[in-house]
């Protein structure tokens, strides 16, 4: 009897055991997707240094975060006064043929540009972003191909963009680290805050209701805005920004299972970028730099100077860490251009580089011609 009772009482500690260990690996397998990458960036919006990062530099699917450039090309047409937030745009039949989430554009009907953008930014509405696409470039055709070459320009290199909305393709591919670039280019557009922190409106009166997906712009400290969206390829992404003491932190997080873990990652990349980080500029002067010996010149020497002085973003506390390190020739052969790059400044903490730019020529130094050796000396003798 008493063999049996422990036999018993042994089969129910492995049975629970089995058990709990199950309902551990469902829930692993619950939990994680093998079809999505999670990558996020961290990045200081005027410096653009990266802080933080997981996969940041891989390629992802992305979704309906492609009309953060729709976006970026409407407002850049508005600030240039191509398009006007009150202009009427007249919608196709192939923005009307648009499904998913949409603020239901009839074929023929009116909207403000202004309207469109909330549907857009709010609303995340695919027949207002391409009726905005069609507006700026004739065709969705066209700005698509504006999308790309606008994504060149910033430096996005791993990033391609197949259609102005990301709806009917999941093609769209791009690096958390790229939408960040993008991201700080929008944030240079204050009129959009106030529709990208917008979280809830309405289009046609109060006909038409638009939600905004990013729950943070109801309550998160300095939100500028930005984006969040899901799709079956993409999982659940998000683009933040926020401000906080004229700092600005950017987070891009993309490829969640769980829609409300992006949400979570953003908040801790945003606190840990202004709980750890500052921005300062480097204590250097061109006072210091040492003009540079000129061989063959009508001038023995040159003066040089930095070419630019970037602000720098550092640890909390570490300012008085930073160090530069000056790389600069011995001499140089004339002739020497104005603003010619002859040398490097960088700006370190222990042996990591946080910056560095050209240390150029500050004039011109002609070669020194047999005529020009004549004309100086005669010079020098009538003074």
């Amino acid at each position: 009897m008493l063999r049996r009772k422990l036999l018993l009482t042994l089969t129910m500690i492995i049975s629970i055991f089995l058990l709990q260990n199950i309902v551990e690996i469902n829930a692993i397998t619950y939990n994680e997707d093998p079809m999505l990458t999670q990558a996020y960036v961290l990045m200081e919006a005027e410096t653009g240094r990266v802080l933080k990062e997981q996969n940041g530099y891989t390629e992802v699917p992305i979704g309906t975060m492609c009309k953060l450039m729709t976006v970026l090309l409407v407002a850049e047409a508005i600030e240039s006064g191509e398009l006007k937030l009150d202009e009427m745009v007249v919608t196709s039949s192939h923005a009307n043929s648009m499904q998913g989430a949409q603020i239901w554009l009839m074929h023929g009907e009116q909207m403000s540009v202004r309207d469109l953008l909330k549907g857009v930014i709010i609303g995340n509405a695919n027949d207002a972003t391409v009726a905005l696409a069609e507006a700026v470039g004739q065709s969705e055709e066209n700005f698509t191909a504006m999308m790309n070459t606008r994504a060149f320009e910033l430096g996005m290199r791993n990033t391609g963009f197949y259609n102005s909305s990301g709806y009917g393709t999941e093609e769209q591919y791009s690096t958390a680290y790229d939408m960040a670039l993008l991201c700080r280019e929008l944030a240079k557009h204050g009129f959009l805050y106030e529709y990208m922190t917008c979280w809830r409106d309405f289009v046609r009166g109060e006909e038409t209701e638009l939600v905004n997906e990013n729950k943070l712009v109801k309550n998160y400290d300095g939100i500028i805005g930005f984006k969040a969206g899901h799709s079956t390829k993409a999982g659940n992404c998000i683009a933040i920004g926020a401000e906080r003491n004229n700092t600005t932190y950017i987070v891009v997080a993309l490829g969640y299972s769980d829609k409300d873990e992006r949400f979570d990652v953003a908040k801790s990349l945003l606190a840990t970028g202004f709980s750890n980080y500052q921005v300062t500029n480097p204590s250097f002067s061109n006072e210091h730099l040492m003009p540079i010996k000129v061989v063959r010149g009508i001038d023995s020497a040159v003066m040089i100077e930095a070419k630019e002085l970037n602000s720098l973003v550092v640890s909390k506390g570490k300012t008085e860490d930073i160090t530069s390190v000056i790389f600069v020739p011995e001499y140089i052969t004339a002739p020497v251009k104005k603003g010619q790059a002859i040398g490097v400044i960088g700006f370190y903490i222990d042996d990591v580089l946080l910056y560095e730019t050209d240390l150029i020529t500050t004039n011109a130094v002609d070669e020194m011609t047999l005529f020009k050796a004549f004309k100086k000396i005669c010079t020098n003798l009538l003074k």
